[in-house]
């Protein structure tokens, strides 16, 4: 939005509260412009009298229309009120940015008439303990919702992350319980660590807790090793942790799940120079996962040396010795 006329209308803070924070972070341009307001019909009024290009409504739950007598937030206010936008922005090429309140689940608050009347849904993610913020798409008609943002959360608000290379994983000392994966974010590869302990179990059912990454594959990945493997998981407490806060939502980690569950059962370190990549079926099979070159590359560009995988990649990658798989009972073998 570099040189656009933006419009800022706040229904949540005064413009002394923004004005303070705008100070902080030092971001006072003057092409952006504020308004404290909550009434609809004043905001296009102000619409009207500059030519504003873009428009950030903050947020849509306390903006009301005097059309429809319900309260703010409401059901019938909510669809009124974006569908007016909707038509304004048409008419007048003004690029809006509606902003909603969400659960503590993650999912937009309220009714989800908001999410079907506007053209892109983007959630900010991420631990508030870190300083780590992705942007993802979960609805987009002008093209593709695979792309991930990553930005840092900083004194002087978010910026793009541009080196995260090293953000979600350590190369320090191999310590049991450790294994290095590779993730894909849209098009953007990730290097980071799964972690993992096993513990005795002091209860008839032991305890499964997984933070990052499913907790119904957690319980099938288990499964799947009791019985090819005869390893009595069903007397021990399994808990999985994925570093830097980051949610795993693809299966190619499942490979690095099972390798950080055994080194932690077995307390046997893996080394750090080695990462994991694959999908395991119910069947035990290490299956091959997408932009597998893509993965071992961005490896390779972090000084590892040795990579188990499904297959071997298509082209050599120098000085990256790739081990292929295709049964988990081999990743025992291996280690």
């Amino acid at each position: 939005m570099k040189g656009k006329k933006v419009l800022y209308v706040s229904g949540e803070e005064s413009s002394s509260q923004i004005k303070m924070r705008a100070n902080r972070v030092d971001s006072n341009y003057p092409n952006l412009y504020l308004l404290s307001e909550i009434r609809l019909d004043t905001i296009f009024k102000e619409l009207e009298k500059h030519a504003f290009e873009v428009l950030i409504i903050d947020s849509i739950q306390t903006i009301y229309s005097e059309k429809i007598s319900s309260a703010p937030g409401s059901v019938s206010q909510v669809r009124e009120i974006t569908f007016e936008l909707m038509r304004f922005g048409k008419e007048k090429n003004i690029a809006t940015f509606i902003i909603g309140h969400i659960t503590k689940e993650g999912s937009i608050a309220g009714p989800r008439v908001l999410e079907h009347m506007v053209d892109t849904v983007l959630y900010f993610e991420g631990d508030s303990s870190r300083e780590l913020r992705l942007l993802r798409g979960f609805k987009n008609r002008f093209g593709t919702t695979s792309e991930v943002g990553i930005f840092e959360m900083t004194k002087v608000g978010l910026i793009s992350a541009k080196d995260i290379s090293k953000k979600f994983f350590t190369r320090g000392k191999a310590q049991a319980g450790s294994a290095i994966t590779v993730l894909m974010e849209g098009s953007r590869p990730i290097v980071l660590e799964v972690q993992a302990l096993v513990s005795d179990s002091g209860y008839p059912n032991p305890k499964r807790s997984a933070t990052g990454y499913e907790l119904n594959r957690l319980t099938m990945l288990l499964a799947l090793l009791e019985r090819k493997l005869d390893l009595p998981f069903n007397q021990y407490d399994v808990f999985i942790n994925i570093a830097g806060g980051i949610k795993i939502s693809e299966t190619s980690a499942d490979l690095a799940i099972i390798a950080a569950i055994i080194s932690s059962y077995r307390n046997r370190p893996i080394s750090k120079d080695t990462i994991f990549i694959g999908e395991v079926s119910l069947i035990g099979d290490v299956r091959d996962i997408f932009n597998l070159d893509l993965r071992l590359k961005e490896a390779k560009s972090q000084q590892f040396e040795k990579a188990v995988v499904p297959s071997l990649p298509l082209e050599t990658i120098h000085d990256l010795k790739c081990y292929a798989i295709d049964e988990v009972s081999k990743l025992i073998e291996w280690m």
